[in-house]
């Protein structure tokens, strides 16, 4: 009781706030309904601070901008034809919505967009009943036709409507529940579970963009686990991202090889932990890798003489199938570049845990990570789950000292823009070449000197240069 009690005072306060008491007292004036409603209702009940400020009311588009214009710094009807007028009121952006009746017509997740005329009936149409909660205002009235409250308390994801007409009528609402497991911390009712686990085929009729943007949400939260194995369970990841449930190989007692899935899961989660020790943001780029790193696997798996299993060049074949896969989900191409990348190179601590390296391998090392270099050094200790306390301690030890020694190579040298001591125009003159084929051979040459030797400096890098050009028969 003392947490209702706290929620509404913090919704009180709220509508008490400049922004929100200038637009209520605006609406009833006019003689309109208006209520806060959905997340930042929702938010105050499970004490998360309210960032969007959305409401809804009976009021057209056309009178919405005629209610705000006179107290809006700036308004805007990007979103007219879905009854949407956004406003910027006392520094806060709103966002005010007609009622909405929409009809879906079973073969679009776009619906006819119909206005409503009541309240009520705006919330029975929404995602789930957590999200259908209101504050009418002024009056500072909760309605909650669909049971959203005691679904917050009890900490259940359900939908308004029958959950298969809900996730017919919108199959995206089946990504946004995997989501809101995670981000609310809440498990999913059973019927909306086995209504996505009927339906799941209906994700193809969403636009990869839109199906690619909920996993992202996803991948962002705090504790994506639950969302994740939800994913795996319905059935959705197997034609959203089949590499994932493929993880899922079969244990094998004689072989004693670990789940490849739940290992992902667990370098995911140690990933996470390790961006709040450091003070990072979530670094999707680096979560992707991280759930991904090993979907090379299964398809390197191999039994081998003494018990073994053998995945030799899984690194490489993941980088590619990450690269296809996230080419088709359309991510852009840096983060596809990033990905793939961090994928290729996650085992180089391997080499370095069994022989260690010389400077010139801890400058390739840096130079082959380049711009994902930190984000490299993450992934590799998240990847650390082994429960062999002395292996642990030993791979522990080597990045420690690896990261050591990058870190004292970028006190010595320019470690982070590793390039060669002399560039195109300096070879151009020194061999009085024109653009070619052959300066890119010097540059490469000089670029391999740097990363054996250090810095060269310019005229010792030009001694060197002419007496390999020499060499080659071409002075």
């Amino acid at each position: 009781m003392q947490h209702v009690q706290t929620a509404m005072t913090r919704l009180r306060d709220l509508a008490a706030s400049e922004p929100v008491a200038t637009l209520a007292a605006a609406f009833a004036d006019a003689g309109h309904d208006l209520a806060l409603v959905g997340g930042p209702v929702r938010d105050a009940f499970l004490g998360k601070p309210v960032t969007d400020l959305d409401f809804t009311t009976d009021a057209l588009p056309d009178q919405i901008i005629e209610i705000v214009r006179p107290i809006a710094s700036a308004h805007w009807d990007i979103g007219r034809e879905f009854g949407t007028i956004g406003a910027r009121i006392h520094g806060e952006q709103v966002e005010v919505t007609t009622y909405r009746a929409d009809v879906y017509d079973g073969k679009s997740r776009k619906p006819v967009v119909s206005f409503g005329d009541s309240l009520a009936g705006d919330l029975h149409r929404r995602d789930f009943t957590v999200n259908a909660l209101a504050l009418a205002l002024p009056q500072l009235e909760l309605v909650d036709p669909t049971g959203g409250f005691d679904d917050l308390l009890n900490g259940v994801l359900r939908t308004p409507i029958d959950a298969e007409v809900s996730f017919g009528n919108d199959p995206l609402r089946m990504m946004r529940a995997l989501r809101f497991t995670s981000q609310l911390g809440f498990h999913l009712d059973g019927d909306a579970f086995s209504a996505v686990v009927d339906l799941a085929p209906r994700i193809h009729n969403i636009s990869l963009e839109r199906v690619r943007d909920e996993l992202v949400k996803l991948l962002l939260t705090d504790s994506p686990r639950a969302g994740i194995e939800l994913f795996v369970e319905t059935g959705l990841a197997e034609l959203v991202l089949p590499e994932l449930p493929a993880l899922q190989l079969e244990r094998d007692d004689a072989h004693q090889h670990k789940d490849v899935y739940e290992h992902s899961i667990k370098v995911l989660e140690n990933a996470i932990a390790l961006e709040g020790e450091r003070g990072r943001d979530a670094d999707l780029q680096l979560r992707l890798a991280a759930l991904l790193h090993d979907i090379g696997k299964p398809a390197t798996r191999q039994f081998v003489a003494g018990g073994r299993v053998t995945f030799h060049g899984h690194d490489w074949k993941g980088a590619r199938m990450a690269r296809k896969r996230l080419d088709k989900l359309r991510f852009d191409n840096d983060t596809i570049k990033a990905v793939s990348r961090l994928v290729e190179l996650h085992m180089r601590l391997y080499n370095y845990e069994q022989a260690g390296w010389t400077d010139s391998a801890v400058r390739r090392f840096a130079r082959d990570a380049g711009p994902q270099l930190e984000q490299l050094l993450l992934l590799i200790r998240a990847d650390i789950t082994t429960r062999n306390r002395r292996k642990m301690d030993r791979l522990q030890f080597a990045i420690d000292d690896l990261e050591n020694r990058l870190a004292q190579l970028r006190e010595q040298e320019e470690l982070d823009a590793i390039r060669p001591d002399l560039d195109g125009d300096e070879i151009m003159r020194i061999l009085n070449l024109k653009p070619s084929r052959a300066v890119g051979e010097a540059r490469n040459y000089l670029l391999e000197l740097r990363l054996d030797e250090g810095p060269l400096g310019p005229e010792e890098a030009e001694r060197r240069l002419r007496a390999w050009w020499h060499e080659r028969g071409e002075a």
